[in-house]
């Protein structure tokens, strides 16, 4: 690179909004402005942060937009990204509970600073406080733009799209298409069923989440406020090009862009050694022998508790993951399993609790069912005398010691496996099984000629 050339690292948080802002559709248009005027050297990256964080907006997700520019030209296309940023907002209107932000970081390498990368990796599994994020960013040498002054909370996912360059992790791609102004608001988007389930097939192993057969219904419509109108996830950005024109719309499409993501990776669990390492608000793995009986509270949803031998925690699975309470259901104290899912923290009705997001029953025990024994005489079903009494026929009036009774153990083991949620219940980090073995690393070789319109 010419020493009169600087990499930029831009990160955007927080311009979702309630009132139609999507941080995501923001970048589309500084994409469309800057075009001309830099080089991307990677598509957008939309870096999906830590999903049980209670304060977030929607997906909580932030975005890095990454590019060589002259030293000369720099001031002009800062001041062309702060503008567009503060036009965005002005034009959607500021939500009271938005706290929009950019990030610069400059080098002459096209590496990242060390400190960046830490608070990236922290943003996706744990929580961060506002003051360690600015402490970071000074460290870092980066430039913090509230949109708002004194409204500072976005700097923190800015900061972490900018640290997560998605160079030494797993990574997927996707394509999302935006709507035209006048359709903002409107909930239901027009996009036609059975052309999601024709580009689906036409796709398959190539892209993936794109319908929920069992009830019928496309997943890559949302149904909020914002601009989104669909989003196609995949492997490959050409074949996310070529699923597009599959996809048949009653709306028109306003603008598309390709993001490259660590969405649909896991990216945020960390398995544990003990039950004793999990926090509220981390995503974790963790391993525990089920103590409870399967509790079934108003409206399906289904709870047991596991304990490592030192410490208990409780496990719930909701109705929407259809499958995953069936599973609940079927678990008996004794059972080994391995749970994934996120801390819910403590309320006055319920301790911390993992929700559900994979399962995995490594050993189920048998059941043993107990009967009163038969009447060596006549063959009937002999009845109780009390307890620690034995057992009478009262057509024979045999008596039999407690001992007699009959034990049976009922082989369990056809459960143990592996149960995922259905597609429906799928948050934007979690990894289907059809991508599992199939992870990509590294940078891509080369971005696809056209990868955003206009």
């Amino acid at each position: 690179m010419s020493v009169e050339e600087v990499f930029v690292h831009v990160g955007l948080d927080d311009f979702d909004s309630p009132l139609g802002g999507c941080t995501t559709h923001l970048a589309s248009i500084l994409v469309e402005h800057l075009d001309h005027e830099v080089e991307f050297i990677d598509y957008p990256n939309l870096v999906r942060l830590n999903p049980n964080i209670p304060w977030k907006t929607r997906g909580n997700g932030a975005v890095a937009l990454r590019f060589k520019v002259s030293r000369a030209k720099l001031d002009e296309v800062l001041s062309l990204v702060f503008r567009t940023a503060n036009s965005y907002v002005h034009e959607i209107g500021l939500h009271p509970k938005s706290q929009p932000c950019i990030a610069v970081y400059t080098s002459v390498v096209r590496g990242i600073d060390r400190r960046l990368r830490w608070l990236s990796g922290k943003a996706v599994r744990d929580v961060i406080a506002l003051d360690v994020a600015l402490r970071t960013a000074e460290r870092a040498g980066v430039l913090v733009k509230p949109v708002v002054e004194g409204r500072l909370r976005g700097v923190i996912g800015a900061l972490a799209a900018i640290g997560n360059p998605l160079d030494d992790c797993d990574y997927t791609y996707e394509l999302i298409a935006y709507r035209d102004r006048r359709y903002w608001g409107l909930r239901d988007r027009l996009v036609d069923y059975e052309s999601v389930v024709e580009m689906d097939k036409a796709t398959r192993n190539a892209t993936f989440l794109n319908v929920d057969y069992e009830v019928g219904k496309a997943l890559i419509t949302p149904r909020g406020p914002d601009p989104v109108l669909f989003g196609i996830r995949g492997e490959d950005p050409e074949v996310l090009v070529d699923a597009l024109r599959v996809v048949r719309c009653g709306e028109p499409i306003d603008r598309w862009l390709i993001f490259r993501t660590n969405q649909a990776t896991d990216a945020h669990l960390v398995r544990v050694r003990s039950l004793g390492e999990v926090r509220v608000y981390r995503s974790v793995i963790a391993e525990g022998i089920v103590t409870s009986r399967p509790r079934v509270l108003r409206g399906g949803h289904v709870i047991v508790t596991i304990s490592d031998g030192v410490n208990s925690i409780d496990v719930a699975a909701y109705e929407q993951t259809g499958r995953l309470t069936k599973v609940l259901k079927m678990l008996m104290p004794g059972d080994r399993v391995i749970v994934y899912g996120g801390v819910r923290p403590s309320s006055s009705r319920h301790g911390p609790t993992i929700n559900l997001e994979r399962i995995i029953v490594l050993e189920a025990i048998p059941e043993k069912l107990v009967h009163n024994p038969w009447c060596p005489m006549c063959g009937k079903t002999m009845k109780s005398k009390g307890r620690k009494a034995g057992y009478i026929c009262k057509h024979c009036k045999i008596t039999l010691p407690p001992s007699a009774r009959v034990v049976v153990e009922l082989d369990r083991s056809s459960i143990t496996g592996t149960y995922y949620p259905p597609p429906r219940a799928y948050r934007h980090l979690m990894k289907p099984p059809e991508r599992i073995g199939r992870e990509n690393t590294g940078k891509p070789v080369k971005m696809v000629p056209c990868w955003h319109q206009p």
